[in-house]
């Protein structure tokens, strides 16, 4: 049979206290709703559909052509929320699973095993469960000597024997697709809060005689639902760990794990160390005996294989294999370095190309350039790309030397095996084996010094 999938992402999150969607809100990289699409991608569902409200459009965004939406006017409760999604399942054959927008800690994997034991012990619903060490404040697990679920009972409803009990309700749940929206029909807002509530169904499968079981979670952290900038915080320190493990059972040295920030998307290949306080975030990808040191930084940055990164910001730039970088280096977005480039302390590339074995030791500024193989840049250059409207192109080719504090004025071309004399403006094109001298004359004035009152003979 089918499955089917809701995710509920109506509500605002008043206790994040925040302009954004409560589900908008990121954990490792990605919003909490891309996690949890994620995790319920695994099932396979043949529909999915996102209930949103608070800000529709822009969490409509984050999933737009991956999923059909239902909108929620008015938040009246998850059985409301629910009842939004009937014109896109009602009828239908098959299990759905309902699962707030909110918990970006949990598993494929476990929503697998989920939905598996829900088909085989042929349950009408099957709520998803965890066993806390303080269940205080959760909804409790009430279950007959048959292990089926009788009753969800809340925290302030609760007999002092089932405030005992340890198993709570995650608020994710598998229910018959027809049977679940059948019995929605038959909730109503007779509570506290005035509202449809999606557990009011458990009730009525139970009235009627059917099989209503629960499933329970392996890992507690992956019941963790996020209401406040706590959560989040407790969130991320969990997803942080799960990542970091994940990549050093892949084969990755990290010298202080929980001083390393690694989004999920990150890709990094074996035999990589990474020193503490690294950043590592996007797309990047980083390849095998690369070292990262303490401090560096990078954001969708590939990464060859043998690099050295040390304490330096890489942004959407490709470092190629055996490549230097750093200390406090800043490759800026659009940049490419080739093979075994070494770029030293306090260089700046920026929307530049730098072919194999070329070298820029330090305080350089390079933007906007073609460079070829095995040029030298000395400390002090700049190329100068901007005029203040527009920005032009420097094109440096093989072999050449460009002296200490020179600065290259674009546009500008620089031939094969040419040289700039040190302390050179350079305004016009240079032919390769040239030498262009682009500075004042020295005159000296003998024995000027003399007359000047700093001269140790005028004290």
């Amino acid at each position: 049979m089918s499955n089917y999938a809701i995710i509920l992402a109506a509500g605002k999150g008043t206790r994040m206290k925040s302009d954004l969607p409560k589900v908008l809100h990121k954990v490792s990289g990605i919003t909490m709703l891309e996690h949890v699409f994620r995790a319920v991608s695994a099932i396979e569902p043949t529909k999915n559909v996102t209930v949103i409200g608070h800000k529709a459009e822009l969490v409509k965004e984050v999933l737009a052509g991956q999923s059909q939406f239902a909108l929620q006017t008015e938040q009246l409760g998850t059985g409301h929320a629910v009842m939004m999604a009937e014109s896109e399942l009602a009828g239908l054959e098959g299990q759905t699973l309902v699962i707030a927008g909110d918990t970006p800690l949990i598993t494929g994997e476990s929503l697998k095993e989920l939905i598996d034991f829900h088909v085989s012990h042929k349950n009408v619903a099957t709520i998803l469960t965890a066993t806390a060490d303080n269940p205080f404040g959760y909804g409790r697990i009430i279950r007959n000597e048959r292990g089926e679920v009788i009753k969800i009972v809340e925290q302030k409803d609760a007999s002092e024997f089932e405030q005992q009990v340890k198993e709570i309700n995650t608020g994710t749940y598998v229910f018959d697709n027809k049977r679940l929206f059948e019995a929605l029909k038959n909730i109503n807002t007779n509570n506290a809060q005035g509202e449809y509530y999606l557990t009011d169904v458990i009730s009525i499968f139970r009235e009627a005689g059917e099989k209503v079981g629960a499933y329970v979670l392996r890992d507690f952290d992956e019941s963790l639902g996020v209401n406040d900038r706590l959560a989040l915080a407790t969130a991320e320190s969990v997803m942080r760990r799960r990542i970091n493990k994940a990549h050093m059972i892949n084969g990755v040295t990290f010298q202080n794990p929980e001083a390393t920030y690694i989004e999920v998307d990150v890709e990094i290949e074996p035999d990589v160390l990474i020193e503490a306080n690294v950043t590592l975030k996007g797309q990047t990808k980083v390849g095998s005996e690369t070292v990262l040191t303490n401090g560096a930084y990078l954001v969708d940055a590939k990464i060859g294989a043998g690099a050295v990164i040390t304490n330096s910001m890489i942004e959407e730039s490709e470092v190629a294999d055996g490549v230097t970088v750093g200390p406090y280096a800043h490759i800026r977005p659009g940049s490419s370095l080739a093979k075994d480039v070494h770029i030293g302390n306090f260089v700046e590339v920026k929307g530049s190309s730098i072919g194999e074995n070329s070298k820029a030791g330090h305080l350089t500024y390079i933007g906007n350039a073609e460079v070829g193989s095995n040029v030298n840049f000395g400390a002090g250059t700049i190329t100068v790309n901007y005029d203040g409207q527009h920005k032009y192109k420097t094109k440096i080719a093989n072999n050449a030397f460009v002296g200490s504090n020179s600065t290259l004025i674009a546009p500008l071309e620089i031939g094969e095996n040419a040289l700039t004399a040190a302390g050179s403006t350079i305004t016009r094109d240079v032919p390769k084996d040239s030498v262009a001298i682009g500075r004042s004359r020295q005159e000296n004035k003998d024995m000027y010094a003399l007359k000047l009152p700093h001269h140790p003979s005028q004290k």
